[in-house]
């Protein structure tokens, strides 16, 4: 790791506070804890990293005039009456996928076909509504 400062995970539990004041409002901080380490950042810092993380939906209008919607990495689909109408139930399905993955880490993370869904979750969470759930789909 190129991480210059790399901090004690006991002079971190002494430093609780200091800790905290200087993740949220200065900088990341590396942590080591016996042989583990850990990144402790801002949640402002991790939407930075996560901004570039749009999730592509490929639409279909259907003979009956619906529209099917589905993502391109993603076991998700919906169909509704209008494309706008689908993205927001696409945007539903995501959030339910996202707090479904994040409840079972273990299982998804550790499962090689949903591992690069990680950072598309973590953009999902992270958001404050449906309707910035909505503004990742691409």
């Amino acid at each position: 790791m190129h991480m210059q400062e790399v901090l004690n995970a006991t002079e971190v539990r002494k430093e609780w506070g200091s800790f905290i004041d200087t993740v949220v409002r200065e900088k990341p901080k590396m942590v080591k804890r016996n042989r583990d380490f850990f990144l402790a950042m801002s949640i402002k810092h991790i939407k930075t990293i996560l901004i570039g993380y749009k999730i592509e939906a490929h639409y279909i209008e259907e003979k009956d005039g619906t529209v099917t919607a589905t993502f391109a990495n993603f076991d998700l689909v919906v169909n509704a009456p209008t494309q706008e109408a689908a993205r927001r139930a696409l945007a539903e399905e995501l959030i339910e996928y996202a707090k479904e993955y994040f409840n079972e880490f273990q299982l998804y993370y550790n499962s090689p076909n949903r591992q690069p869904h990680f950072p598309y979750i973590m953009a999902v969470l992270l958001q404050d509504d449906l309707e910035g759930v909505i503004k990742l789909i691409a």
